[in-house]
């Protein structure tokens, strides 16, 4: 019997969804549980499972239209009767032409990767593939680590570092041309339904908020140090990889129960003091930005931080969150460092009053003082951490000394990492 495939209610609040992509054509076979489309709403973008095993015997809509909840969107058979015709879907809403045509992507001689791979047994994610391709790596050989053995996006960064580590059997071939830009110069494309959301809410909370920014420069030598030293036996122990994220969140913390005002919110003319401190961590994806939250984030030890960090990240590119993960932040922390920049003056998480932005940690000379007072200049770890935070609320003297407290508490570190 056929089984419809409808729009999900991603939450209490979210009444409609954009499907942005069909993993899978008209005819195809599907397993329960298998990512069958992508939607984006105006909280998550997310993969959705295929309610029943069989054949997608119809698409009614078509990527790019938005629809209410619990609209039927296709339907599953049992590949009895034949598969309804494409064009039986929704057309997509029109978008200007492109001026120019997009041009075609290169030819790949002899690639490593075959497109028939993608409809293969192995359980990834369109992003996962489209890096594999980009890779020439086989998907069937990396070994998944997510749940119910799925690769990962991290599964085929190490599988791609292992193989460039590995002794070259025999000369290397011709590296593959990059894949081809998704507009051209010239091009007129329509904004994603994530982008919009994005634009929306930054111009809004330049609107709300009285946007201030302090920047306090921090000595990481120590953390880095015993980051290199416990690196493999905390991975070796715990499951999980040490990252830095987890010392800076630990850090506000600690500051932020100290100056809870920093934690607060604004409600008209009220001011909302949180008991928890629900931090939002920024994760920078391929398509855009989302900021899932780690709830009661001031009840966790460390790796209890690292654990909850490393799964929202990891939930974020796969598009496995879902609405709850992304709402009730109390104080947002951004890692603009990652990508090389040395600070970021980043724009305030509505309805939180302050975002701190972490720069990357590179090594300068600083002048150092010992314990009898003797100065000297050291090659040392240094990161710029910046500050956004509402002056409505939060005054510059408290957002000072709510950064010396952050300081203060990264370069002595005397916390048990696990």
């Amino acid at each position: 019997m056929p089984t419809d495939v409808v729009m999900p209610q991603m939450g209490e609040s979210i009444f409609e969804g954009t499907i942005t992509k069909w993993l899978k054509k008209t005819g195809d076979k599907v397993q329960r549980d298998e990512p069958l489309f992508e939607i984006s709403t105006d909280k998550v973008d997310a993969e959705i499972p295929a309610p029943a095993s069989g054949v997608l015997q119809e698409i009614k809509v078509a990527e790019g239209n938005t629809v209410q909840v619990n609209t039927v969107v296709g339907v599953i058979g049992d590949g009895a009767s034949a598969p309804s015709p494409a064009k039986a879907a929704v057309p997509a809403p029109s978008v200007p032409a492109p001026t120019k045509k997009e041009a075609p992507a290169p030819p790949v001689a002899a690639p490593a990767v075959h497109a028939d791979q993608e409809d293969s047994d192995v359980r990834s994610s369109p992003l996962v593939r489209k890096l594999a391709r980009e890779h020439n790596v086989d998907l069937n050989q990396v070994s998944g680590t997510g749940t119910g053995g799925r690769v990962t996006k991290q599964d085929v960064l190490d599988y791609v570092e292992h193989r460039s580590a590995a002794p070259a059997a025999a000369p290397a071939s011709r590296p593959a041309p990059p894949p081809a830009p998704a507009a051209i110069p010239g091009d007129l494309v329509p904004m994603t339904q994530m982008r919009k959301i994005i634009a929306q809410r930054m111009i809004e909370s330049r609107r709300t908020s009285a946007h201030v920014h302090c920047m306090f420069e921090v000595d990481m030598t120590r953390i880095v140090n015993l980051r290199n030293k416990l690196k493999n036996s905390f991975e070796q122990r715990h499951g999980a990889r040490l990252t830095l994220m987890p010392f800076f969140v630990r850090a506000a913390i600690i500051a932020l129960q100290q100056y809870p005002i920093v934690n607060a919110s604004l409600e008209g003319d009220n001011i909302r003091y949180h008991r928890h401190v629900n931090a939002g961590i920024a994760v920078a994806l391929d398509w855009g930005l989302i900021v899932p939250v780690l709830k009661n984030a001031d009840e966790l030890n460390f790796l209890g931080l690292q654990r909850g960090i490393t799964d929202l990240g990891e939930r974020a590119r796969t598009k496995k969150l879902m609405p709850a993960d992304v709402e009730g932040a109390t104080f947002t922390i951004t890692n603009p460092g990652q990508f090389g920049a040395v600070f970021g003056l980043p724009i305030i998480n509505q309805p939180n009053v302050a975002i701190m932005g972490v720069g990357g940690i590179t090594k300068q000379p600083l002048v150092v003082t010992d314990k009898d007072g003797a100065d000297s200049i050291a090659i040392r770890s240094v990161v710029h951490l910046t500050l956004g935070y509402d002056h409505r609320l939060v005054d510059g003297a408290v957002a000072d000394q709510f950064m010396a407290s952050v300081k203060k508490t990264l370069e002595n570190w005397s916390e048990e990492v696990g």
